[in-house]
């Protein structure tokens, strides 16, 4: 773990216009995050008449418009594309960003984002088996000493797969998904990082647990994998702002992004924000894709960057 943590940031992507994008992802990069993430949803979450942005298209224009934040999925569902056709396109975007890609798989749980655009969606066991084995093609796709690929799965298959040009980079591989039996031992063996949901927040240190034990039996260093935590931030410059932007918070996200009042959410002033990373930072988990609170992401944005990263600078 690094001595500094990353602060990531989720683009605006549903309801905006590319335009609306692209402002945030280069005012999030002047602020100075380490990081620019985009959800990989074909659908909005609440319904498919909802506007949202393709996520690895919209990555690539991202990329061509910044500079130095890596960019990355929470997350690219493994089943929902061809993955050796998902591979070659994030091969693409990371030649485009000059390799500042970390691409986030999961399993997906959106059966209409799978089914209306002709993959099927199969049970939660074979979606995690497909998660395997996707992982297993891209880590053959991106190997800079492997020419041509070849895989047989249950699920998929490639044969003689070229992949040019290769990254810049040797990627570092996301894994997110709480479950604690299959997602966590999967992200134990294959991820460079695993991430937590913002569902699983308060559980932070239980789940950490789980995925070093994990690590450790499968013959892993669990410092090997550095653990991310999706999260809402809900930042105000005054105390008594605090408690009515949480009732906000949770009267809009109803939990989808945790628990606004929890012991571990990034909620309230400055200084309470930054104690409450701390603690994230003490259990195992220095890297943050924030979700910052407020139609216009920019203004909370702006006031994190200036009273909370400097504290860890």
């Amino acid at each position: 773990m690094t001595n500094s943590p990353h602060f990531g940031v989720m683009v605006p992507q549903i309801k905006r216009t590319w335009q609306e994008t692209q402002r945030a992802a280069s005012a999030f990069e002047e602020m100075g995050f380490d990081s620019l993430w985009v959800n990989d949803h074909l659908y909005g979450p609440q319904s498919p008449a909802i506007p949202m942005l393709e996520a690895w298209t919209l990555a690539a224009g991202i990329a061509a418009v910044t500079e130095t934040p890596e960019i990355g999925t929470l997350v690219t569902p493994v089943g929902m594309r061809n993955p050796a056709h998902t591979g070659k396109m994030i091969a693409t975007v990371d030649n485009i960003a000059g390799g500042r890609v970390i691409p986030g798989f999961g399993s997906g749980w959106m059966a209409r984002e799978f089914s209306d655009f002709g993959m099927p969606f199969v049970s939660t066991r074979d979606r995690l088996r497909q998660l395997e084995e996707g992982l297993q093609i891209f880590k053959g796709m991106f190997d800079a000493d492997q020419d041509e690929f070849s895989f047989e799965g249950e699920f998929f298959h490639t044969e003689n797969l070229v992949t040019q040009p290769k990254p810049p980079r040797d990627m570092p591989i996301l894994v997110g998904g709480g479950g604690e039996q299959v997602t966590m031992r999967i992200a134990a063996q294959y991820a460079d990082i695993w991430n937590n949901s913002a569902g699983a927040q308060d559980n932070l240190e239980h789940k950490v647990s789980v995925l070093h034990g994990h690590a450790e039996r499968l013959g892993r260093d669990p410092s090997e994998i550095r653990v991310s935590q999706q999260c809402l931030v809900t930042i105000v410059d005054d105390d008594e702002k605090v408690g009515p932007m949480v009732e906000r918070a949770q009267k809009i996200f109803g939990g989808h992004m945790g628990n606004p009042a929890g012991d571990m959410a990034l909620t309230g002033t400055p200084s309470m924000i930054k104690e409450r990373i701390e603690k994230h930072v003490e259990l195992g988990c220095d890297m943050f894709m924030i979700e910052f609170f407020g139609r216009d992401t920019i203004e909370p944005a702006q006031m994190f960057a200036e009273t909370v990263i400097p504290e860890f600078r």
